[in-house]
């Protein structure tokens, strides 16, 4: 999975805006280096989203090295030395080196000095403190380039230390385990994310989600969700998963990559949790979900479980009048648990296709227009209010019931 070189040539690397922003922060017996996801991902062949910088400047000292060179520098986290530095091609955040001088569990004061080492040393993990210079030359204080072509995610130093000083790095863990380990988790990590993790009600719910958001969104977060069940973190964060069991997502997951549907972390964490409506408004409300987010999840709450049976009438039905994503989510995961079972169960191939046949006409849909308006009714002679509202409906529900087809003519005569 990856070759282990001295240096690394990527695009992003040879970016004339990132160039010239290495070169202004170099000079004068400065140092600047990417750190992070970018070299990570690099080595691993992922794509890269962020340039991060890390330099040896002041952060007054980078603001003015950024404007100097043509920059739009913006304090965005100044007091802990973070410049983000927006150039026509993207925006970079560039953050001085620094220690932590006291940590409360999720902030930190922090000193800025010059030595990479310690600046490594603040780190989460070894494969997050890798860093290079503007050549592609590979700086790796923290032995993270051991660990990569291993999957193996390690916390930098004491695992237990890492966490104190910041227990959003227990969901981090379980995150970054998701996207890029393997195997079992290392076994001092997990002990220390178990016996700290009722450090996670100190975080924000807005914190807690991010994570956990980006982890379900993961190729496959199946192991990491189990060792966050085994580790008592899950039951923490979620406790709506505690007794209705994280099972559905291994067989979700499988049927994403046989059938070519992309991760999608809102149906998977539908697949953990009780399609109870009152609990899941609780958990919406709590961990501070968008409002798009939460009503997708109540829909799903208060949908119909498919039915292989259904006539074509009824499902069309639900499709029109009801909540068209939440439908396509239930019949996902019904089908995804057919899938699962197979053979197993009785009759569960046949199943599985009249879902899959659902699935596909619910994909599919394109809701008509409806071809009659109060003014229509008006002109048929039907007062204004609730008896034309009455009388709207019925025809509404004929229209649907023909498969969309009656003519206003045809509807129009069913007046009473």
């Amino acid at each position: 999975m990856l070759s282990v070189t001295p240096k690394i040539d990527a695009p992003w690397l040879q970016s004339s805006a990132l160039q010239a922003l290495l070169g202004t922060l170099n000079a004068d017996g400065e140092e600047a280096r990417v750190v992070g996801g970018a070299v990570r991902n690099t080595l691993l062949n992922l794509p890269v989203t962020d340039v991060d910088v890390a330099t040896t400047t002041l952060p007054d000292e980078t603001m003015r090295r950024a404007a100097a060179a043509g920059f739009r520098p913006i304090p965005t986290g100044i007091d802990h030395g973070t410049i983000t530095v927006v150039t026509p091609e993207r925006p970079f955040e560039v953050t001085t080196l620094r220690r932590d001088v006291a940590t409360d569990g999720r902030h930190a004061t922090v000193a800025f000095g010059r030595d990479w080492a310690v600046d490594a040393g603040r780190r989460d993990f070894t494969i997050n403190a890798l860093y290079c210079d503007a050549d592609g030359t590979i700086l790796d204080p923290a032995g993270g380039l051991a660990d990569l072509p291993e999957q193996r995610l390690r916390f930098i130093g004491d695992a237990a230390a890492r966490i104190e000083e910041d227990y959003l790095r227990i969901l981090r863990f379980f995150r970054f385990f998701a996207w890029y380990g393997r195997g079992r988790p290392d076994a001092e990590g997990l002990r220390a994310c178990a016996r700290l993790k009722d450090g996670l009600r100190k975080l924000s719910a807005e914190r807690v989600w991010s994570e956990l958001r980006k982890l379900l969104g993961a190729r496959d977060p199946s192991r990491a969700l189990l060792w966050m069940r085994q580790a008592g973190v899950l039951t923490v964060v979620m406790p709506e998963s505690e007794r209705w069991g994280i099972d559905a997502i291994h067989g979700l997951v499988t049927a994403e990559q046989q059938l070519g549907w992309s991760a999608d972390a809102m149906l998977r964490l539908e697949a953990i949790v009780p399609p109870d409506e009152a609990r899941l408004a609780e958990l919406a409300r709590r961990l501070r979900l968008s409002n798009a987010e939460r009503d997708r999840l109540l829909a799903f709450a208060t949908a119909e479980e498919p039915v292989a049976e259904e006539s074509d009438g009824s499902f069309r039905r639900r499709l029109y009048f009801g909540d068209r994503q939440a439908v396509i989510d239930r019949l996902r995961l019904a089908y995804a648990a057919a899938l699962a079972k197979g053979e197993e169960a009785p009759g569960g191939l046949s199943r599985a296709a009249i879902l899959a046949r659902q699935l596909s006409a619910a994909e599919r849909f394109d809701p008509p227009a409806f071809p009659l308006s109060g003014d229509d009714l008006a002109a048929a002679g039907i007062a204004a209010g609730p008896e034309m509202g009455r009388q709207l409906k019925s025809l509404r529900d004929a229209w649907v019931d023909s498969g969309f087809v009656m003519t206003p003519e045809q509807l129009l005569a069913r007046l009473e």
